[in-house]
């Protein structure tokens, strides 16, 4: 079968050949139809990310297939069935290995493609916002990356969560994005100031941060007493040094988030996490956005188009 294979750290991933896997003990043999693609995947061709196997591994963290195979021990998901599941790598690859226990099963009205982008993103975004974040109805939510693949979830959670939303991101056509997604109000980080514009809204309550650097500075200084201060990630590359004196001064509170953490220690929590927004989805409360799908073969052009920012929303393989 193919796969988009990291052979070396030092090397391109590529699209290689590899034997046909075969499911272990508790593990499903899946026909991939989707992958979707996170900014995590970037760093895990460079090492960097914190969760990396050791090569040789395909790259993809979220997938949506059909079940071909059960290994030992498994009698469900049944075979037939059409499932999405976060096995952290091996997306990227026309058959993959993964737990059982960790698939969930896709409803008809949603495409292959959205499945196989929901999970991480959206469950990123309801799990950071509701259990750790505590956002309440009529709060103000400032979302830093507001047209990226969680950002742009930030965005439509935060509003279904009854907050007020201000929406951060690069241009206009990506600002037009997070409007569609259902922001109030719009800061375009390449010409505005991002701390007087927030001020003069008045101030953020709940901060969502996938990208870091600068913006997660201005945001900071703009944010109001008591306000909570989400990390999702570092999507600028700069991992911020945090002011002691600020959080201390106006008792802000500053939380790590990391969706993937919790099928370490309460995989119950992604569960009912997921299990509310797929209802909400079936009652057409979420609107996932897909901005690009490729094949298999432009895998590099896909993770190309995410490195350099262009992208808004998911992106998607479909092998």
């Amino acid at each position: 079968m193919r796969a988009f294979q990291v052979s070396s750290f030092d090397a391109s991933p590529a699209i290689t050949r590899v034997d046909t896997p075969t499911p272990q003990n508790g593990e499903v043999l899946l026909q991939i139809a989707a992958c979707g693609l996170n900014f995590a995947d970037l760093l895990m061709a460079k090492g960097t990310y914190q969760d990396t196997p050791t090569p040789p591994f395909s790259l993809g963290m979220e997938v949506c297939g059909t079940v071909i195979a059960h290994g030992p021990g498994v009698t469900a998901p049944a075979i037939g069935s059409r499932v999405a599941v976060f096995g952290g790598h091996g997306g990227m690859a026309e058959l993959g290995c993964f737990p059982a226990a960790l698939c969930r099963p896709v409803p008809d009205d949603m495409t292959s493609e959205t499945a196989a982008g929901f999970m991480v993103a959206y469950g990123t975004s309801h799990l950071a916002l509701d259990r750790r974040a505590r956002l309440q109805p009529g709060e103000t939510l400032l979302v830093l990356g507001a047209a990226g693949g969680v950002g742009l979830t930030a965005v439509e959670i935060g509003k279904a969560m009854g907050a007020t939303v201000i929406a951060v991101a690069r241009g206009v056509d990506k600002l037009a994005v997070a409007k569609a997604a259902g922001a109030d109000h719009l800061i375009d980080s390449t010409t505005d100031d991002i701390k007087a514009a927030v001020k003069a809204l008045g101030g953020a309550d709940v901060v969502y941060d996938p990208v870091g650097g600068d913006a997660f500075k201005a945001a900071l200084g703009a944010c109001n007493r008591e306000a909570r201060v989400l990390i999702i990630g570092f999507a600028s590359g700069d991992l911020p040094q945090i002011p002691a004196n600020i959080i201390l001064v106006k008792n802000i509170t500053v939380i790590g988030f990391y969706w993937g953490g919790y099928l370490a220690f309460e995989p119950q929590a992604l569960t009912d996490s997921l299990a509310t927004l797929m209802d909400w989805h079936s009652k057409g409360r979420l609107k996932p956005h897909i901005s690009d799908v490729f094949p298999l073969e432009d895998a590099a052009l896909a993770l190309s188009l995410m490195r350099s920012r262009k992208s808004t929303g998911k992106v998607v393989i479909t092998p």
